[in-house]
């Protein structure tokens, strides 16, 4: 690394308002990670308030999944070009009013249209904030605890949207869900302005449009086939039509980018070893994160009779242990062990948490024989998140953080996207199967169809388990990277060529 380069990463570390910018950061992410639960709860108000279908209802769900995990790659690379700070900005804006067109909503489609408009924006929001806290916190002990506290609410921030999202629907309206962005966005855009510092943007490259539409089609298309196989089925010929032109644009976006003069992905951020298992980690551990939510959300409010505010509330200890693990845990140990030293215990202590859960029944008591199981997951998720968000993006060239930072975010709505479809079918199957076989006359209907549906979560939740414990022996055979102070210094680690 060249003396001024290493200059200019010492000065971002003596920068006084480092701490203070990531609190901007987090509050960023925050809103985002959460805006993908909170409308869960306020859907049922939603729905009866615009006259929408049981069948359309999904797209209120839908339309922010698929436009933020399929332009994410667009978003980081954008944020590399332009520039982090002002993409953040930009990002922030078009996140508040794409909300309060939500929220204003008078009709389905318009309510649509404005989650459709969220996820494009927080697609170039999110990894423009995980990749400004990446070319901030250098440091090995500061990044540490920086990473902590944005993987604790990375990992938290879909638990934090239920209880949001019960109390506002509760004591509010559902159109709160949404407005509840606009004076978080504007308390963040004024931190922005005032707090972050960024390098200019590359303005010398240009934006690899082949690639845009290669990669950027293909994550549609993938994303939009998984949250269509959950209401049609993963036979549906739609399902498998847009799968398999996912795979062929995906499959051509790699051939491209070997080609590309100035590649949107370049595949030297995925080559990487510690990197490429960082990315498989978190997309698997997100499919059963995702299962856990999925099913919670619905055993609490349909077998156990839960509020929506309960609900919300259900899940406070689950947020809580993250934040333990993440900050508490991870970020204290990851400067002396190796970051698979965390990653497969993490994923141990989640997929013991999903077993526990398999016991459930439809007199299952939440304080016995839920929450030790969210505790579990929450302490392994909690050592999870930090540690990938914190390999992933180390040592990468400052001009392609953003891009890098969008290949994580993209790993965890793909998973997100597959989790959801393949274990909400798992469920649904197998209480479909249970409820035949048990089902003997009218009067014994409502106790089977309960049992039948508890029991597809439990099969589900038996599948989330073993994608845990998948994620558990990739993180061990594939991330051999060593502790940050066994290592190099994270200046040095940004390669000379790349840079």
């Amino acid at each position: 690394m060249s003396v001024a380069r290493a200059g200019e990463f010492r000065s971002e570390q003596t920068d006084p308002h480092r701490w203070w910018a990531l609190v901007v950061i987090a509050l960023a992410q925050l809103m985002v990670v959460l805006d993908a639960t909170i409308v869960n709860i306020a859907l049922p108000s939603a729905q009866r308030a615009l006259h929408m279908s049981d069948g359309n209802r999904q797209w209120v769900i839908t339309a922010y999944s698929v436009a933020f995990g399929g332009l994410l790659l667009l978003g980081g690379r954008i944020a590399d070009l332009v520039g982090r700070k002002r993409t953040f900005v930009a990002g922030l804006i078009g996140f508040a009013v794409a909300s309060a067109f939500g929220g204003a909503a008078t009709s389905a489609g318009m309510l649509y249209a404005a989650r459709a408009l969220q996820g494009v924006f927080a697609a170039v929001l999110a990894p423009s904030a995980l990749s400004l806290l990446t070319t901030a916190f250098t440091d090995p002990r500061e990044r540490g605890k920086a990473f902590g506290i944005y993987g604790a609410l990375a990992g938290s921030g879909s638990a934090i949207g239920f209880i949001v999202g019960g109390v506002l629907t509760e004591f509010l309206n559902w159109r709160w869900c949404l407005y509840v962005n606009v004076p978080i966005a504007v308390v963040t855009v004024v931190g922005a302005l005032v707090l972050l510092r960024d390098r200019p943007g590359n303005t010398g490259a240009r934006l690899d449009v082949r690639g845009v539409v290669l990669g950027c089609g293909g994550l549609v298309a993938v994303v939009y086939g998984c949250s269509e196989a959950q209401p049609r089925g993963w036979t549906d010929p739609l399902v498998l039509g847009l799968l398999a032109v996912g795979v062929v644009l995906l499959t051509g976006f790699v051939w491209w980018q070997t080609r590309a003069p100035s590649p949107l992905l370049p595949l030297h951020v995925v080559r990487d070893r510690d990197r490429a298992g960082c990315f498989l980690t978190m997309m698997l551990a997100v499919v059963g994160m995702f299962g856990l939510y999925l099913f919670m959300t619905y055993y609490l409010q349909g077998i156990l009779a839960y509020s929506p505010l309960r609900t919300g509330l259900a899940f406070l200890p689950l947020t809580a242990a993250i934040v333990v693990g993440s900050t508490q845990i991870s970020a204290r140990l990851l400067r002396h062990v190796a970051p698979r030293a965390l990653l497969v215990p993490g994923m141990l202590l989640a997929a013991g948490g999903l077993l526990l859960l398999t016991r459930l029944t439809v007199d299952s008591r939440y304080v016995s024989e839920v929450l030790p199981a969210l505790l579990l997951m929450g302490l392994g998720m909690g050592l999870t998140y930090m540690p990938v968000f914190a390999t992933a993006t180390a040592g990468v060239a400052p001009r392609d953080s953003g891009v890098t930072s969008a290949t994580v975010n993209t790993s965890q709505q793909v998973g997100g996207s597959i989790g959801t479809a393949l274990l909400n079918t798992i469920a649904t199957t197998s209480g479909a199967a249970y409820i035949t076989a048990r089902l003997r006359g009218p009067a014994d209907r409502p106790r089977v169809v309960s049992e039948g549906i508890v029991h597809g979560y439990t099969v589900a939740l038996w599948w989330a388990a073993g994608v845990m414990l998948l994620a558990a022996l990739v993180a061990g055979l594939m991330v051999k990277g060593r502790a940050p102070e066994r290592g190099a210094p994270a200046e040095a680690a940004v390669p000379e060529s790349v840079g």
